[in-house]
């Protein structure tokens, strides 16, 4: 931007409403101890902190910027099907807002069990009109926190825009309920390229289709043959394919075995849940989900823990990790190694732990503590 006011020493900041890697922000680091460079550019993040814990998780996060100095904006909108903040204006509003920034941070919406007259939930609203086929969920173990399977490195990817999340249920006579489990050659494809692509590009040596098609002979099957099809494209990356209640025992018994899992929606959400158990719970593990266009960061194993709200006792680790990959997707690498070297440092010093992991600690506790820990230096 052109300084208008001659007497003015340094320009105002420019607010940023995409996810496109800007050349005004370099956040690149000469040494460890090198100061980030000055940021001319502030970045409008939207912002749902959705149901149960989330609007507290969301709290931490922008303590944690604040305190960092980063330079994010967020947009913030409530959105709620369990809270009577549900209407189709209030998501036409969150979806504009997605749309024109590009980059999200999301907390679970809680979905009601009863029907409503809808069966598309609020979620799968969103993923479907911002086209969010992929979501990734990268289970890590967190130095300083030992569990029975220590040293962990999976990649998790599921698509989520059809399958057994289609919204296509009816009573075809009084008693029998039918669900259509909608499977395509086009998104399995795409699902399958994204996984290789991803693996390629983060130097992973293997990935692994799971399914269900000794069952399911035809959705299943097309799911198999197209990850088949795309792996001969990719000859470098080892493939294998496994079926969904043998995935669930191996990864139990033997996680190790296993670097990229690419599966159909449900097995996804299955899958995401049962790693995140492996490394500490949903409280530890960050998620993303992407489309062409857009990016919604958010916890890898999604639960609104409805049970905790208020009581001050919810981890925020899987969020603020969530913002830390965030920040790297903006290019502010600088910002997204000082929040996550932070967060896994006072993991790694076992002081200040919250009660999912062992300890007594409240959030506001572990909010602190990574506060304490951040290395940064005035952007001006």
């Amino acid at each position: 931007l052109q300084n208008t006011q001659p007497e003015t020493p340094r320009k105002k900041p420019q607010v940023l409403k995409h996810s496109a890697r800007p050349l005004s922000v370099t956040s690149a680091l000469c040494g460890p101890e090198a100061p980030p460079a000055r940021a001319d550019a502030i970045f409008r993040v939207t912002m749902v902190p959705g149901d149960g814990v989330g609007p507290e998780l969301m709290t931490a996060v922008k303590e944690v910027f604040r305190a960092g100095d980063v330079p994010v904006e967020f947009e913030e909108f409530h959105l709620s099907e369990v809270q009577h903040m549900d209407s189709d204006e209030k998501l036409e509003e969150v979806l504009t807002s997605m749309k024109t920034n590009r980059v999200a941070m999301k907390g679970k919406i809680n979905t009601p069990m009863e029907f409503k007259g809808e069966l598309a939930s609020f979620e799968m609203k969103i993923r479907r009109r911002l086209d969010l086929f992929a979501n990734v969920v990268h289970v890590n173990s967190l130095p300083g926190y030992s569990t029975r399977h220590n040293n962990l490195d999976l990649v998790i990817i599921r698509e989520q825009t059809e399958g057994e999340y289609s919204s296509l249920e009816h009573e075809s006579v009084p008693g029998v309920i039918e669900c259509l489990k909608i499977i395509t050659r086009e998104k399995s494809r795409r699902i399958a390229k994204f996984a290789f692509d991803y693996a390629t590009k983060k130097g992973r040596n293997k990935v692994t289709a799971v399914h269900k098609a000794n069952i399911m002979k035809l959705a299943d099957g097309l799911f198999l043959q197209c990850c088949a099809e795309v792996a001969e494209l990719y000859p470098k990356i080892k493939y294998e394919n496994i079926i969904i209640d043998n995935c669930c025992m191996q990864l139990v018994q033997n996680p190790y075995q296993f670097d990229v899992l690419v599966m159909p929606n449900l097995y996804g959400n299955i899958i995401d849940n049962l790693a995140a158990g492996l490394v500490g719970g949903a409280g530890v593990v960050p998620g993303e989900s992407y489309s062409a266009e857009y990016a919604v960061f958010e916890t890898g194993a999604r639960h609104p823990f409805a049970q905790a709200v208020g009581r001050n006792i919810a981890n925020p680790t899987a969020m603020l990790l969530s913002a830390a990959n965030m920040l790297h997707h903006l290019n502010l690498e600088y910002h997204s190694n000082m929040v996550s070297d932070a967060v896994r440092r006072v993991i790694k010093q076992g002081k200040v732990r919250t009660r999912d992991l062992g300890g007594y600690s409240t959030t506001g506790d572990f909010v602190q503590a990574v506060v304490g820990n951040l290395r940064h230096r005035p952007l001006y």
